[in-house]
């Protein structure tokens, strides 16, 4: 199912809800509107396989942007919203978008793309268009609300980054079915954890992230409501669950930190009855902060493990959580494979790399075949890696207990540290940096840069204060060091090669695990 099918069922009903403000989109609204920019795409000659994207916040027309896309056959890529001009025009280039559509809300980062990425044949931007974009509502008016006689299913195309630190596109095939014979995301969610035509699910995220999108959608195939908060917020969430009679909703570790911090007797004080499933993932969760959310909620908590390759994926109940903390759940797609470093697969409860193995390749890194064939098993191409370690244990559950890459995930987020050491090293002062993710008790892990200056250079807040200005300049604030530090000199092997490990271990206290 798509929104013109619930168009027709149930065209008044609630597709989509702004947790604040009420504004919401019909299922006959948002059936129209993405029509009508699917008419623009095809007047455009998009075809089957071409490639827009939306560079947006949290906004009820980003659903627009996405249905229209996915009904016409073609990739999309959500742009994560924090992203600096030259890191958007990176992905917008790389991902061979021929449309884009902006926001007003984000003109200050957005101005300058047209110029920088010439391919682009269009650029709309919602609210009061600055010059060089058409104003997204009145070039949609122009278009009639009509099906195109044909309605390939389209993809998202998202961005992950690698270990080198550029933003690697995953792309995976298309379907060769109509978008009116499926059910997108909906068919796992249903499976899963009970979604329905009933369902309203909560999104508190930014609808850039897979999860957010991709559940988001799975909803309107199924026919129920998203409620959008602009952003997250504790009582905020609490609030629209409470509001909305919200069934169903969706968090990283770092949002039930935060809403554990809220005074116990203001927190209780929400009607969340109408609360079935909470689902969890992004990032490792604190056994102590999930035990507390289970308290609170009740057995109402699921996780789950994968990433937006759709190369395998784990779940867990809350129930199954409970005899075995920690765990990450089964395996309800991709067969689970523990290899050491040469491939050779280990017996149960013996840690290793984790690959999925699926009957084939799911998908590939747009434009960087290096970086597809980095994650295969050496000696079995159809079984991929995420990048993580762990261990399976005798009755099939995975324990994740470090990352193979020096990946940091703050806050849900996951941050490259390549990224943030390639844009430090050119500052004047810095002769050597090395970046990784210290303990935080909020954001799960924070990001730490130790510094080795040049000779002439004494180490002082003033240098610090400078460096981390320098870096807010050039990358996304989310990304920026929280703090530097200094050394001497950084422990490289004559090879060039960096012992990261031996400076991680300083601020972890040399733990077998990154994950607290």
């Amino acid at each position: 199912m798509y929104p013109g099918h619930w168009a027709e069922v149930n065209p008044e009903k609630k597709a989509v809800v702004h947790s604040v403000t009420g504004q919401c989109h019909t299922y006959r609204q948002l059936n129209d509107r993405s029509n009508q920019l699917a008419q623009l795409l095809w007047e455009l000659g998009l075809r089957r396989g071409d490639h827009i994207a939306i560079f947006m916040e949290n906004d009820i027309r980003f659903f627009d942007v996405t249905w229209a896309a996915l009904r016409s056959g073609l990739y999309i890529t959500t742009v994560n919203r924090y992203l600096t001009t030259g890191e958007a025009e990176f992905i917008i280039n790389d991902s061979d978008s021929r449309l884009v559509v902006t926001s007003a809300y984000l003109a200050d980062a957005a101005e300058d793309l047209p110029k920088r990425c010439p391919q682009v044949k269009r650029w709309l931007m919602t609210g009061d268009a600055r010059p060089g974009f058409e104003s997204y509502e009145s070039t949609l008016a122009q278009y009639p609300a009509r099906p195109l006689e044909e309605e390939p299913a389209g993809m998202f195309m998202l961005y992950s980054s690698g270990t080198t630190g550029r933003p690697k596109g995953i792309l995976r095939p298309l379907v060769e079915e109509s978008i009116r014979n499926l059910n997108i995301l909906g068919e796992l969610q249903k499976a899963v954890w009970g979604f329905d035509e009933d369902t309203v699910y909560l999104s508190p995220a930014p609808l850039y992230h897979a999860a957010p999108i991709g559940f988001s959608t799975g909803v309107h195939s199924l026919g129920g409501t998203v409620v959008m908060m602009p952003r997250f917020d504790e009582t905020g969430a609490l609030k629209a669950i409470e509001n909305f009679s919200v069934t169903h909703s969706q968090w990283v570790p770092t949002m039930f930190t935060r809403l554990l911090k809220l005074d116990a007797d203001f927190r209780t004080g929400y009607d969340l009855s109408s609360h079935k499933v909470a689902i969890h993932a992004a990032a490792p969760c604190p056994p102590g902060v999930k035990h507390k959310m289970l308290d609170w909620w009740g057995p109402v908590i699921h996780e789950y493990y994968g990433g937006s390759e759709g190369n395998g994926m784990t779940h867990v109940t809350p129930e199954a959580w409970l005899t075995k903390p920690g765990t990450v759940g089964t395996a309800i797609f991709g067969k689970i494979h523990i290899c050491d470093d040469d491939g050779k697969e280990l017996p149960p409860g013996e840690t290793g790399i984790v690959y999925f193995e699926l009957p084939k390749m799911s998908f590939r890194y747009h434009n960087d075949d290096t970086r597809t064939r980095e994650v295969q098993h050496p000696d079995h191409s159809n079984w991929s890696t995420l990048g993580d370690v762990g261990y399976v244990d005798e009755d099939g559950f995975l324990f994740l207990t470090d990352r193979a890459t020096f990946m940091i995930i703050s806050g849900g987020i996951n941050i490259y540290p390549q990224e943030i050491e390639n844009t430090l090293i050119l500052h004047p002062k810095v002769l050597d940096v090395a970046v990784f993710g210290i303990p935080d008790e909020e954001m799960g892990e924070s990001v730490k840069a130790v510094v080795q200056l040049m000779p002439d250079i004494e180490a002082s807040e003033e240098v610090e204060a400078e460096l981390l200005e320098y870096s807010r300049q050039h990358i996304a604030h989310y990304k920026c060091p929280r703090s530097i530090d200094f050394e001497d000199e950084l422990p490289r092997q004559p090879t060039g090669k960096l012992y990261k490990r031996l400076l991680r271990d300083r601020y972890w206290g040399k733990k077998d695990t990154r994950i607290v």
